[in-house]
């Protein structure tokens, strides 16, 4: 175990790639090996054991120690590990999954599903069929996209293209063209300081419609976005956003795609993000915890509207003529159903809801008494803290003190996430309170611990 663990230890960051990282950072500073995991805990290769409050990347919903799908998986490997479902072929666990999912998805009126390997073919498959969708309505200059600035929508180019944070277009660009970007309905920071959230959602919306009659609603194919918007720093719409997006859009004849990669399965409080505004996409993008993390594994489902379209047409435009290799993989698959039935038996959005609420009351009393705090947000078991270097000039936190922050909070017994000057939590849904208020307390730790100029 020794030699092994010595040969880790030379070897980590030296012959791979990091996603998000400099290359070089990650050499000087090696990651974290994680290797173990059980129930909300993960162990590193010192041995040092810690809460995940970031759930792996936002999907590990049922934890690391749930044996019906791991059971489901193994079945499945030994049944039928693999085969293709283009043309010509299927297996049964795509078929149940199919009709299981759009059973869960009645509430919005999704009639289909295109299976994918996660978040990023989701979206680039959404913003496939919506310019195939308008085709074969006859309406091909319909191509365009918006989407919401501090958005994320993965790494293909498509999606890269409608992400709303420079971080993740810089290095890439010329990206897809046509992609137009609207202020996101951040309360805590907007071009228009307002502060009102009503007043901030007229604003928006009155934003979003200028850009739309400027473009012309008849090139515009869909506007994209999060329920909320994760990776941009847990950013809630205001009530009754997407209310109104979702009146704008049909008055123009656009359609509307929720990125649920993040949101979907209970993240929010809710079984997806739609659901707490009430409003009917025509397009959802769905992955991560569909398995929990135990398999790659995502989807694009579409309406009723969608379907029909392409059901009646005679055109050759209407053949998908798009997929993966691994789409509708039979372990994923499997993964997938045990995935459902856990969620619902464990009431799994209710628990978030609840424990969300808790862990969102104490940031908030964290925040009364640390100036370093500017902002407080969450829904569900998805929250951020906002820190700043002054709370009225609203500067943000500098890279060294957030870096500290997020060593003392690993230090006090967890794992959290810094994006900018964001700490960001997704713990797993099955957290119960004593673990929820060990991470506050971790969290409260680390703010009250470290010293540094929050400038730096």
């Amino acid at each position: 175990m020794n030699e092994h663990s010595n040969f880790l230890r030379e070897h980590n960051a030296r012959q791979v790639w990091h996603p998000m990282a400099h290359p070089a950072e990650m050499e000087a500073v090696p990651p974290r090996v994680i290797v173990s995991a059980e129930g909300v805990r993960i162990t590193d290769l010192d041995g040092k054991m810690v809460i995940d409050a970031v759930g792996g990347l936002w999907n590990v919903n049922l934890g690391y120690s749930c044996d019906p799908i791991k059971e489901a998986i193994a079945r499945q490997l030994a049944e039928l590990p693999y085969y293709s479902a283009f043309r010509g072929t299927t297996n049964p666990r795509l078929i149940e999954l199919g009709h299981r999912l759009i059973d869960v998805l009645k509430p919005e009126g999704m009639k289909r599903a295109m299976f994918t390997s996660g978040g990023s073919d989701s979206v680039e498959s959404a913003l496939r069929i919506a310019r195939q969708y308008w085709k074969v309505r006859g309406k091909s200059d319909k191509t365009k996209f918006m989407a919401l600035k501090k958005g994320y929508h993965g790494t293909h180019f498509g999606g890269a293209s409608v992400n709303g944070n420079s971080n993740f277009r810089r290095a890439y660009e010329p990206l897809l063209p046509g992609v137009y970007h609207a202020p996101a309905p951040y309360l805590y920071r907007n071009p228009f300081n307002e502060t009102d959230p009503a007043r901030l959602v007229d604003l928006c919306i009155a934003a979003i419609d200028d850009e739309i009659r400027f473009q012309g609603a008849d090139t515009i194919a869909a506007f994209i976005a999060e329920p909320v918007l994760g990776a941009g720093g847990v950013i809630v719409p205001p009530d009754g956003f997407f209310t109104k997006l979702r009146a704008l859009l049909d008055s123009h004849d656009i359609l509307m795609i929720a990125d649920e990669v993040i949101t979907g399965f209970g993240r929010t409080g809710k079984w997806f993000g739609v659901r707490n505004d009430g409003f009917r996409p025509d397009i959802m993008c769905i992955a991560k915890a569909i398995t929990s993390g135990y398999f790659p594994l995502g989807a694009c489902v579409v309406n009723e509207k969608i379907e029909e379209a392409f059901m009646t047409s005679n055109d050759a435009l209407a053949a998908i003529y798009h997929g993966y290799t691994y789409s509708g993989h039979p372990v994923g698959c499997a993964a997938a159903l045990a995935c459902l039935d856990e969620t619902f038996a464990r009431d799994l959005p209710g628990n978030a809801a609840d424990q969300g609420a808790f862990l969102l009351s104490s940031y908030r009393k964290l925040a009364e008494r640390n100036e370093t705090i500017g902002d407080v947000r969450g829904k569900g078991l998805m929250t951020a803290l906002e820190f700043v270097a002054d709370r009225k000039t609203k500067a943000p936190a500098g890279k060294k003190y957030m870096t500290a922050v997020y060593e003392a909070a690993y230090a006090a017994g967890a794992l959290v996430r810094v994006s900018g000057h964001n700490l960001m939590m997704s713990p797993p849904l099955i957290l119960d309170r004593k673990d929820a208020q060990a991470i506050v307390d971790a969290v409260t730790y680390a703010v009250e611990s470290v010293k540094l100029d929050p400038a730096q």
